[in-house]
């Protein structure tokens, strides 16, 4: 009698939990059998959003497409379980209304997301290798609505992770774009201050012949004061304020006949160097040998010198807090590139410049609290054989570029990428336009009539140009951690 209990608790046990995850109890799966299908429904748009070759989104609907004020919507989204995720990953939404500071969260709205303890009833730890499943959330327009467009995000997290998008529309942040809903609201934007989705400008000024920059990580050198600065970076999905972030940074630009330079002043609390040694971490590492820094923490530049944005003959350059660099050359957008371990584009690619890091605490010790750390580069222009027109750039000549404070895959933004692809879409980049004193003065006098010696005024008015945009907050703590990028190259 003993055994045949034993063996009795030992079935429910195996019922209960295959493969070490809970399955949905008979009673869930009834109820939610409408739900569970085996195709996409024919009136559904079609796309395909692949998160790490496990789950797809392969179609959604949105009812109604065009939402004015107090409308009541409903979204579904089709996703296509390829290959079961490990137990406790959970779907979730961000719905961004245009102006508002903070996304709206709706991670336990819809019957797959009801929460049974901590656990979605039939979130993606439940699902089955071939199923479709439709996710149905339904919500509210907010009654003072700001703008003319409504995102919707929507993802997998688990603790502080997010499962990794490798293609389809996506925000940069592992956040998959599904739909942009019309809200028929006119934009509303102040006269002359740059909006959240403009593209920014930025105007460094050559260095007298006398001004030296020395490549030490420090922000101390005399030309650093008067240099063009891009202000506080962004939130890279929305171009709004990432000054409650952890992690962000600001930006400032120089240049004279042999190099442009760059410094990157980076915040964040735990400064992170992680790579030591090849042997011990063979996976942070591209085949080539390289450091995949933006697995971790780095500051990041990416150059399109031709100016068009076209992603044609484009570079990357990434220089973490051990002033570890990984570094780069793309023929087009992301390519060319082999995963998972690279190479990422041309990563022969030898700028032959120089760095320096300067690290306010202490780096690799997360038991204390940081201040950030400094990036400091000198780039010759003689690196940039394609795409330049000349070589170093004449007065009045604008390049494309963008700058990067990242951490964990993820980051904030000079020039926000708005879910146009990933932090390597370079129509998204920010404008440089390489100047003079001279040149600064000359479209000063051009603008006003004359107005004197207007360099320095000018300058600064470049630098203003590429500040940040009116404030965002951050995600509230029960959203999955924010900003989370798809950074990689």
């Amino acid at each position: 009698m003993l055994r045949t209990a034993s063996v009795l608790v030992l079935g429910l046990a195996i019922a209960a939990c295959v493969g070490g995850k809970q399955q949905i109890s008979a009673e869930d799966r009834d109820r939610l059998k409408g739900s569970i299908l085996d195709a996409v429904p024919a009136d559904a748009k079609k796309v395909d959003i692949n998160f790490e070759n496990k789950v797809h989104i392969v179609g959604y609907k949105v009812e109604p497409e065009l939402a004015p004020p107090n409308t009541s919507v409903k979204v579904t989204y089709y996703w296509r379980c390829d290959d079961p995720v490990e137990e406790g990953w959970q779907l979730f939404t961000h719905v961004q209304h245009e102006g508002f500071d903070k996304p709206e969260n709706l991670d336990s709205n819809g019957p797959l997301r009801e929460l049974k303890g901590n656990h979605q009833v039939l979130g993606p730890d439940r699902w089955e290798r071939g199923k479709i499943y439709a996710d149905e959330q339904s919500f509210t327009m907010p009654g003072e609505l700001r703008g003319p467009d409504t995102m919707v995000y929507v993802g997998i997290w688990k603790g502080d992770a997010r499962l990794r998008i490798i293609s389809g529309p996506n925000d940069g942040d592992n956040r998959a774009i599904v739909a942009k809903i019309k809200t028929g609201v006119a934009p509303k934007k102040e006269e002359g201050k740059r909006g959240a989705t403009d593209i920014p400008t930025l105007f460094p000024v050559k260095l007298a012949k006398d001004e030296k920059i020395v490549i030490d990580g420090r922000p101390d050198d005399k030309a650093w004061g008067g240099a063009a600065s891009t202000g506080p970076f962004v939130d890279v999905g929305s171009g709004r304020s990432a000054a409650s972030y952890p992690v962000t940074g600001t930006a400032k630009v120089a240049w004279d006949d042999e190099n442009m330079y760059v410094l990157i002043e980076v915040t964040d609390p735990d400064v992170v160097g992680y790579f030591t040694d090849k042997a011990s971490q063979p996976k942070d590492w591209t085949a080539t040998g390289q450091p995949m820094t933006w697995t971790k923490d780095t500051a990041e530049i990416m150059i399109d010198p031709d100016g068009d944005g076209d992603n044609k003959d484009y570079y990357e350059i990434q220089i973490n807090p051990a002033n570890k660099v990984f570094k780069s050359q793309f023929d087009g957008y992301n390519t060319p590139k082999t995963d998972p371990q690279g190479p990422f584009g041309h990563e022969d690619w030898d700028p032959k410049m120089k760095s320096a890091v300067f690290v306010r605490g202490t780096i690799d010790k997360p038991g204390d609290k940081d201040v950030g750390y400094v990036v400091e580069a000198a780039i010759p222009w003689a690196a940039f054989e394609k795409g330049a027109k000349t070589r170093p750039p004449k007065p009045g000549d604008t390049w494309r570029m963008n700058f990067y404070a990242m951490e964990n895959n993820g980051g904030t933004a000079w020039s926000p990428i708005l879910g146009q692809g990933n932090f390597h879409r370079a129509s998204r980049f920010g404008k440089v336009t390489w100047s003079t004193k001279e040149s600064i003065a000359a479209a000063a006098a051009a603008a006003d009539g004359g107005a004197g010696d207007g360099g320095a005024a000018i300058g600064d008015a470049g630098a203003k140009e590429g500040g940040a945009p009116a404030a965002t907050g951050k995600p509230d703590a029960a959203a999955p951690p924010a900003p989370k990028a798809s950074a990689a190259p």
